[in-house]
C-alpha cells in the first residue's frame, strides 16, 4: 500500500520514500514507494514529473493499491531515495482541475449543463456539456466563474463517509460506493475529485474559453487557465502585432483587413488561372516542338516554373488535343512537386498507371483517368523525377 501525500499536501514538492518493489521492464524500471508525492494520471489529470534521486520520472501509474513510477534508471530494493516534483508542471495542473471545477459549476448553475467528462490537453483543457450552450452562454458562465477566481475563495479538501454521501449536494452523482474524497469551493461547488488543487480560487488566475463545438448532443468547451492563459495571451498578442503591421490596420480592422486579402487573393488566382488556361493554348505548340520524337509518338516530360496545378492541367491537356500521339508529363518546379499526366488519342500510354508508379516512387496523392492523371506531394530530385517519367512514358 502506497502513502498518497499528494491527498494531504498537493505544494508538497519534496519527500523521502524507501524502494519496496523495483521491477525492470525493458530499459525502464517500474518502481513501487512506501509513500509517493508524484501524482498519478487519474480524473482526466496527467502524471506528474520529476525525480527519484538521480533517476527521472517518466510516467507514474496508479493500480489502486500502490503507486508504480516508471524511471530511466535502476535502484534497489530497500534503497532511500528523496523525491522532487516538477512544480511547475503540478502547479498548472492544479491551475487547470481547480479552473474546471469553477468553470463547471458555472454551467452547471446557469445554464443546468451538466459536465459529462473532463480532459487536460498539454496546451489546453476540455470539458464537455450534456447540452447545447450559446455563445452568449459561455460569456456568461466565463464572468461567472472568473468571479469566483477573483474573489478568492477557499477551496478544502474532506473525505465524506458512506452514510453521509447521499445527503451532500454534489454537483455531479458519484459513480463509485464508500468514502468519498470530496473538493468544496465556498458556497459554488462540491465535488467528489480525486485530483490535486489550488489552496484558494485565487491561485487559478484566470479562466478563458479559447474555444467551443458542437460534440454529439452537447457542446465541448476548450479553456486555459493562469499561467495557460497568460501563455496563449502572449501567442495570440504576438501574432496579432505582426499581422497589423504586415496590413497596417488598427486592431480594430484587423479582421476586415484579413478579409480583404481573401478577396483580393480569389481574385488574384481566378485572373491567372484564366490567363494560363489563354496561354496554354499558345504554349502547348512550343511545349511538343520540343518533345522527344519515338517513331510517330511525341513524348515530353518537363518541370515548369510559375504554373500551378490547374495551369499544369490546361497545358497538358491542349498539348494532349493538339497531338493525337502525345505522352506528357509536367511537373511544377516547387518541392515537393506536383505533376500532371495527360495523353493524346492514340498516345499509347494509361496516365494513370504511369501516376501510379511514381507515387510508388516518389511518394505524393493524387488519381485520375487512363487519359488524364494528377498528383501532388512527390519528394525527390527534379532531375530523377524527370529521368523516371521520361522512361515510363517510353514504356
Amino acid at each position: 500500500m502506497t502513502t498518497r501525500l499528494y491527498y494531504l499536501d498537493p505544494y508538497r514538492t519534496t519527500f523521502d520514500a524507501s524502494v519496496t518493489t523495483p521491477v525492470a521492464v525493458g530499459d525502464r524500471q517500474h518502481v513501487v514507494l512506501d509513500q509517493t508525492a508524484f501524482y498519478p494520471t487519474s480524473g482526466g489529470q496527467p502524471f506528474d514529473t520529476g525525480t527519484l534521486g538521480p533517476a527521472r520520472v517518466l510516467e507514474v501509474i496508479d493500480h489502486d493499491d500502490h503507486i508504480t513510477h516508471v524511471i530511466d534508471r535502476a535502484v534497489d530494493a530497500g534503497a532511500r531515495v528523496t523525491g522532487v516534483i516538477d512544480w511547475t508542471r503540478r502547479f498548472d495542473h492544479m491551475q487547470q482541475h481547480t479552473g474546471q471545477h469553477v468553470l463547471s459549476a458555472a454551467f452547471d448553475r446557469l445554464m443546468q449543463a451538466r459536465t459529462e467528462s473532463f480532459h487536460l490537453g498539454a496546451l489546453s483543457a476540455t470539458i464537455d456539456l450534456a447540452k447545447e450552450v450559446s455563445a452568449k452562454d459561455i460569456l456568461t458562465a466565463e464572468d461567472e466563474a472568473n468571479r469566483i477566481v477573483w474573489e478568492d475563495r477557499p477551496v478544502s479538501v474532506r473525505v465524506a463517509a458512506a452514510d453521509e454521501v447521499a445527503s451532500l449536494p454534489l454537483r455531479k452523482p458519484p459513480t463509485r460506493s464508500g468514502p468519498l474524497r470530496l473538493i468544496d469551493i465556498e458556497d459554488f461547488d462540491l465535488s467528489a475529485c480525486g485530483g490535486t488543487h489550488v489552496a484558494r480560487t485565487g491561485g487559478i488566475g484566470i479562466i478563458a474559453v479559447v474555444g467551443a463545438e458542437k460534440f454529439r448532443s452537447g457542446t465541448r468547451i476548450e479553456f486555459v487557465c493562469g499561467t495557460r492563459a497568460l501563455t496563449r495571451f502572449r501567442d495570440w498578442r504576438d501574432a496579432f502585432a505582426a499581422t497589423q503591421r504586415h496590413l497596417s490596420v488598427a486592431p480594430a480592422e484587423l479582421a476586415a483587413g484579413v478579409e480583404r486579402l481573401q478577396t483580393e487573393s480569389k481574385t488574384l488566382r481566378r485572373a491567372t488561372r484564366a490567363l494560363q488556361e489563354r496561354l496554354a493554348v499558345h504554349e502547348a505548340g512550343a511545349l511538343l516542338h520540343r518533345g522527344e520524337r519515338l517513331d510517330d509518338r511525341v513524348v515530353v516530360v518537363e518541370a515548369l516554373d510559375g504554373w500551378d496545378a490547374a495551369g499544369l492541367k490546361a497545358l497538358a491537356t491542349a498539348a494532349a488535343a493538339a497531338e493525337p500521339k502525345s505522352a506528357i508529363a509536367l511537373l511544377t518546379t516547387t518541392a515537393p512537386a506536383l505533376v500532371v499526366i495527360a495523353r493524346g488519342r492514340e498516345g499509347g500510354i494509361d496516365a494513370s498507371a504511369v501516376l501510379k508508379s511514381l507515387i510508388g516512387r516518389f511518394g505524393g496523392k493524387g488519381g485520375g483517368k487512363g487519359d488524364l492523371a494528377q498528383a501532388g506531394g512527390l519528394i525527390g530530385d527534379r532531375a530523377e523525377l524527370i529521368a523516371v517519367a521520361q522512361e515510363f512514358l517510353r514504356a
